[in-house]
């Protein structure tokens, strides 16, 4: 009985060594040096995640810069005017959508008038101007933390010509995109 126990004993030492190498065997396949078809297939796969990553970059790029592009577009006013024409006010709707989109934006709104009035007059009508773009700005739900106003009065005419077509050009606002 003793000599089949040790017999037995034996055997199953035997299975389990065989066992063991067996499975170390299968590591050391596993552990083996990377072939070069596996080097350049991971190679490939690296090159085309950066060529992800930089196309992802560039419409990135391009949808900021139409973004900026929209919120710089100007509002023009009617002479010694600071309420907001309907086409304006389009024009406002379109930036509030574009600000919400891009939270991270500031703006800063600059009133502007025609050459027409004092320097004083036209100050204080280039702020109500740029307040009241400010204040559409806020009523469609842009914080009002991410804007700011300024008045140029008559400093920075776009056309500095002396007629209708110039001084039309001349009352706006501007919109300054910051980050």
């Amino acid at each position: 009985m003793k000599a089949a126990l040790r017999s037995l004993f034996v055997v199953l030492m035997i299975a389990v060594m065989a066992a063991a190498v067996g499975c170390s065997s299968k590591q050391a396949k596993s552990d083996a040096p990377a072939t070069d078809d596996d080097a350049k297939r991971r190679a490939e796969e690296e090159a085309l995640r950066q060529r992800q990553l930089e196309e992802q970059r560039r419409r990135e790029a391009a949808a900021l810069a139409a973004a900026k592009e929209e919120i710089g577009r100007m509002i023009h006013f009617d002479f010694d005017k600071y309420d907001l024409k309907p086409e304006a006010r389009s024009v406002l709707q379109a930036k509030a959508q574009v600000l919400k989109q891009y939270s991270n934006l500031k703006v800063v709104v600059e009133g502007h008038c025609d050459e027409r009035g004092t320097e004083e007059y036209n100050l204080a009508l280039g702020e109500k101007r740029a307040k009241s773009a400010y204040e559409f700005l806020v009523l469609m739900g842009i914080q009002g933390s991410r804007l700011s106003t300024v008045s140029y009065g008559k400093a920075k005419p776009l056309d500095p010509a002396k007629n209708e077509a110039a001084y039309a050009k001349n009352r706006r606002c501007e919109f300054k995109v910051g980050m």
